[in-house]
């Protein structure tokens, strides 16, 4: 397998950078969802329902987006001091099947997360007037980015240290 081209990976890490921006901008808008809790509570004494739903929904997406860009540069959860202590033949079979445990995860995630948040569309979310779908959004969201990521990873064929790419 060779690397992929640069235009897909061009727009691989636009996207990567597009997910990441985007879970820093749900972590910042769960941070003014909570600040506006805190002073709707105490300052005016009418604290909205509405607050907690939303800054889980906007955690939950936060949460995926990064775990995503973790899966394309390869510093997510992978027991790496494991691998790294096999023999160096197994280090390239070791990290392959990483990979596809990882593209498998992904696709359980997108699936499962599809499923949940269609079927849970039609009802009124507690607190909140969204669609209680809504909250399997990240999930679905996430495990594609997760499996085109680990697709990526399997593609590229290079089964030495990816850390150092980005």
């Amino acid at each position: 397998m060779s690397d992929p081209s640069p235009a897909p990976r061009r727009a691989l890490d636009g996207l990567a950078a597009l997910a990441l921006g985007a879970a820093g901008a749900c972590l910042v808008g769960m941070a003014l969802v909570q600040a506006w809790q805190v002073f709707a509570r105490y300052v005016l004494n009418d604290s909205p329902g509405w607050t907690e739903p939303v800054a889980l929904l906007l955690m939950a997406l936060a949460v995926m987006l990064g775990a995503a860009v973790a899966v394309r540069r390869e510093s997510h959860f992978a027991f790496q001091g494991f691998r790294d202590a096999l023999p160096a033949p197994l280090q390239a079979a070791a990290k392959a099947l990483s990979r596809l445990i990882t593209l498998a995860a992904g696709l359980g995630l997108l699936g499962y997360g599809a499923l949940l948040m269609i079927d849970d569309w039609d009802v009124a979310m507690a607190g909140a007037p969204l669609p209680s779908g809504l909250k399997f959004a990240g999930l679905a969201v996430g495990g594609a980015l997760i499996a085109l990521f680990a697709i990526e990873r399997l593609m590229t064929g290079d089964f030495v240290d990816a850390r150092t790419e980005d």
